[in-house]
């Protein structure tokens, strides 16, 4: 049973190695900038559907 942890977890960060050093390439950067921009029109489409979609107050 040891020697299936020992081989996992030897998949699992041989895995991970192999691919840090590809998180570092300028696809990640356009990516993150992409999905922050994104999230950010998101929110100001659904703060303007809000207001738009509020009930009139009479005076």
């Amino acid at each position: 049973m040891g020697a299936v942890i020992s081989l996992r977890n030897g998949t699992a960060v041989g895995t991970i190695l192999s691919a840090l050093p590809h998180l570092f390439s300028s696809d990640i950067l356009r990516t993150v900038l992409l999905a922050i921009i994104g999230a950010a029109a998101s929110f100001a489409a659904s703060v303007l559907l809000k207001w738009i979609a509020r009930p009139k107050r009479k005076r």
